[in-house]
């Protein structure tokens, strides 16, 4: 048993850091989604009706993220749109690594610096994720073809 104990701490937390990186391009329509959700739940639509406006908004949320990296033109303005999509993606990070580096060690000082590394490490990967699940805009397209 003691052998195990930290083999399943250490595949705990590398289930959760792939989970973590998995569902942070999602961090913006999630948030989306709980904060209409919420409100929907507390005006008294109930909790089927909170749900379900929850889950529309998240897709339209993403939907909409999704339509814009597609169709807008220019780049400077894709870069804006990725860094809308990936900026509650690195506080999520952020406050993900924090909660791992404060069970790991007691210095406050080495937790802040992990948290941060992680905020910049979660948000590089949720910018170039999302960047890669836009399809391809014209100017790709036109090169492609050609």
């Amino acid at each position: 048993m003691i052998i195990f104990g930290p083999l399943l701490v250490i595949a705990g937390i590398g289930f959760f850091c792939w989970l973590l990186f998995t569902l942070a391009v999602f961090a913006l329509p999630f948030y989306a989604g709980l904060t209409l959700g919420a409100w929907a739940f507390h005006t008294g639509a109930g909790w089927l009706g909170g749900a379900v406006v929850g889950v529309i908004a998240a897709g339209v949320t993403f939907g909409v993220g999704q339509l814009a990296l597609a169709f807008v033109p220019w780049t400077w303005l894709r870069l804006a749109i990725l860094l809308v999509y990936a900026a509650p993606a690195t506080v999520a990070g952020y406050y993900a690594t924090h909660g791992i580096a404060q069970m790991a060690m007691p210095s406050a000082t080495w937790q802040m610096i992990f948290s941060l590394v992680g905020a910049v490490v979660v948000g590089v990967t949720a910018l170039i994720r999302i960047a890669g699940t836009a399809p391809p805009g014209r100017e790709e397209a036109r090169l492609a073809r050609a």
